[in-house]
């Protein structure tokens, strides 16, 4: 079955004031596909991921998401998508069960259905036991998980991820990285913005890279390695991105660190 076309960006161009922020974005994005979507800090990526998820307006060009202009289309198709924040307010004073309920009921759900999923899905991190505990009480990784798991309970088409796994345990990171790779092969598409490379290089069949508001490099990590001749994505990204100053940097860094004449040791 050929792979359905789910997002799509044409000329996609943002300013903020005279400062031009996406300079003619055109991406096409398919079901079953996982995005890695990366690029320095100020490359416009969470830029993009704003404009459509609709958080954002003022924008030119179209973004088509199921097939409609979403400046047209009005808010329906926000039901069909999931999303994680790189930084999310959460609402403490709630326990993570009605925080997943509430999200859930906003995007359809029945409260008895994502009441049952909500415990069913913490239980798989080994979290049914604080399932009606404040979120004032959890810790980081907790709270990672739970926004984690409410932006899939509604089963989503497209999920966006912006930094998703910050403050996750290894194990939960294995899991997750499991769990995007079984929905790919279910029919959903993942769009993954983040700064880990090597988490980028593993789970991505597909890797867009974005410098200066402008698209880069487009393809599979074998591809863009086989046309770099590099053996890792970081390197790919620093050669693409022109940052080889890495280690020089280090160097002065440490050498600033270890400067004798700063202070007497005693």
């Amino acid at each position: 079955m050929e792979a359905q076309k789910v997002l799509s960006l044409k000329a996609l161009t943002m300013n903020f004031g005279v400062k031009q922020v996406l300079k003619g974005i055109d991406l096409d994005v398919y079901s079953g596909q996982i995005i890695g979507y990366i690029g320095p800090n100020g490359a416009g990526k969470s830029t993009t991921l704003k404009i459509m998820l609709g958080l954002l307006d003022g924008y030119r060009g179209t973004v088509e998401i199921f097939g409609q202009d979403i400046a047209k289309s009005g808010h329906d198709y926000k039901r069909r998508i999931g999303y994680v924040p790189e930084n999310a307010d959460i609402y403490d004073n709630l326990t993570a069960t009605e925080f997943m309920v509430f999200s859930g009921e906003l995007y359809g759900l029945a409260p008895q259905v994502a009441e049952r999923k909500a415990r069913e899905l913490l239980n798989q991190f080994d979290m049914l036991s604080v399932s009606d505990a404040r979120l004032s009480s959890f810790s980081k990784g907790m709270r990672q998980k739970v926004l984690i798991i409410t932006s899939l309970i509604h089963d989503p088409d497209v999920i966006f991820l912006d930094e998703p796994l910050n403050g996750l345990d290894a194990n939960s990171v294995m899991i997750i990285k499991d769990v995007l790779e079984q929905l790919a092969q279910r029919g959903k598409t993942i769009f993954y913005s983040s700064h880990i490379m090597d988490v980028v290089e593993k789970i991505s069949n597909r890797i867009v890279l974005l410098v200066d508001g402008k698209i880069a490099a487009d393809g599979t990590f074998e591809e863009l390695r086989e046309e770099s001749k590099l053996g890792s994505l970081e390197a790919v990204f620093n050669e693409i991105t022109g940052f080889n100053e890495h280690q020089e940097t280090a160097r002065r860094f440490v050498d600033i660190i270890m400067d004798g004449e700063t202070y007497e040791r005693v």
